[in-house]
């Protein structure tokens, strides 16, 4: 027969080990996005005026400035491990499994960066 043992025919075939953290670890984004945007919803739903320039003053102030920069990298951060998770259980072909993760490491990095620009923006411009 020559296909050996049973056990042998299945060695490097078992768990990585990796499932569980990845998993805990979509659980504390989701947990983290939940917070966030309570914040964020709460504080806006307070505001008197919904003008670009008070808008933009809140988001200047510190508090407002950190939870909507926890925000963006807690989106982010849960978006790539949710959409990780659908290249590796979707796409087959080795070559193109990896083009897929790469490309979205690199757009998730760029949207989170250009996020975290932008507040930094608001917030050491001290508004409009």
């Amino acid at each position: 027969m020559g296909n050996g043992t049973s056990i042998g025919r299945v060695r490097g075939l078992g768990s990585a080990h990796e499932g569980a953290h990845h998993w805990l670890v979509q659980r504390f984004t989701a947990v983290g996005n939940l917070v966030t945007v309570l914040f964020l919803g709460i504080s806006l739903a307070l505001m008197d005026n919904y003008s670009f320039d008070t808008v933009a003053g809140w988001a200047a102030e510190p508090l407002p400035a950190f939870m909507l920069a926890l925000l963006v990298v807690s989106v982010f951060w849960h978006a790539r491990l949710g959409l990780q998770v659908l290249i590796e259980d979707y796409v087959h072909a080795p070559g193109s499994k990896f083009a897929a993760i790469l490309l979205l490491n690199l757009v998730i990095f760029a949207g989170g960066a250009f996020g975290l620009f932008c507040i930094a923006r608001l917030a050491f411009s001290g508004a409009a």
